[in-house]
């Protein structure tokens, strides 16, 4: 029976010939099922067939203590989960592991989000006449944030996608799927900036630039170095708490959501296949309108009765 880097192998070519799943999709579930493959390694399991429920549950339950997260440790589930359950189907092992394990689907928490002054502070912090790197950082913090892009679609933009008669992006999104963004003035602003006096800059003659964003050799920005860049962009800004490329998408939701944009709009614009993906958004503002009636609603907060004379 083959072992575990070749059922992972072909089980990745299933994803991405008949599923049609991207290629960071597929990075996340190589790095799961390697890692499980390397801790049965190390407990004399070399083959999936041999893999057991009990041995499943062990594993599992090992992920907290290496410092994984809830939500690390819930991928890593269902990523095991698809594994063999597609394994069982093509009758490569004799019965399928993990098709009793605990736990059912996770209710997903609020997302983080930053307030819109403390974007704007970001963003007034990188200072656009900084050639080449202000202008790239500031073009690209404005995109994130003003269009909600994914890192990864930031880092697979090219500058022929750029719509600039109409003000729109056009976006190739989770599962190849393709969608326009609304390109807002202040990002169209910083974006021509960039294009026409930092990337010049940046470009290296033998190196091909078919991305937007270069990095200082003239190559595709990775999304690591991208996130690199906005931790250290919030440093020198001063802003404590902790930002990354995704809590900007996160924020472009919520700030349309609390200001008064349609739910299916949104949902068009972050690219999502289903709209119980962006109805986590709408328990931000649930939350944030709970907040204000009970600072400001007179029967908001209780408050002590007068004694009785």
């Amino acid at each position: 029976m083959p072992g575990f880097s070749t059922q992972i192998e072909q089980f990745l070519l299933y994803l991405a010939a008949e599923r049609g799943l991207s290629s960071n999709y597929r990075i996340s579930v190589r790095q799961s099922l390697s890692h499980f493959a390397a801790w049965c390694s190390e407990h004399g399991v070399e083959q999936p067939g041999a893999v057991s429920r009990s041995l499943l549950i062990e594993y599992l339950r090992s992920l907290p203590a290496e410092g994984l997260s809830p939500g690390s440790c819930r991928i890593a589930k269902v990523h095991l989960r698809i594994f063999f359950r597609h394994l069982a189907a093509r009758h490569l092992i004799a019965e399928n592991p993990a098709a009793l394990l605990p736990g059912g689907r996770a209710t997903p928490g609020l997302p983080e989000t930053l307030s819109a002054d403390t974007v704007a502070r970001l963003l007034e912090s990188i200072n656009p006449d900084e050639v080449p790197f202000g202008a790239r950082d500031r073009a690209m913090l404005e995109m994130l944030y003003g269009s909600g892009l994914r890192v990864s679609e930031l880092v697979n933009l090219r500058a022929d996608r750029v719509d600039w008669d109409e003000g729109f992006l056009r976006i190739t999104g989770k599962g190849n799927k393709t969608r326009y963004v609304p390109l807002g003035a202040m990002a169209a602003k910083a974006l021509r900036r960039y294009i026409e006096h930092a990337r010049p800059m940046l470009m290296r003659e033998g190196v091909r630039a078919d991305a937007l964003f270069l990095s200082n050799r003239g190559s595709r920005l990775t999304r690591e170095r991208i996130r690199q860049i906005i931790c250290t962009r919030a440093a020198a800004a001063g802003i404590q708490e902790h930002v990354f490329p995704h809590i900007l998408r996160h924020s472009f939701a919520t700030h349309l959501l609390e200001n008064g944009a349609d739910l299916r709009v949104i949902q068009d614009m972050l690219g999502h296949a289903d709209l119980a993906t962006t109805q986590i958004y709408t328990h931000v503002e649930q939350r944030r309108l709970m907040e204000l009636h009970r600072h400001f609603h007179p029967r908001g907060v209780h408050r002590p009765e007068p004694p009785l004379d």
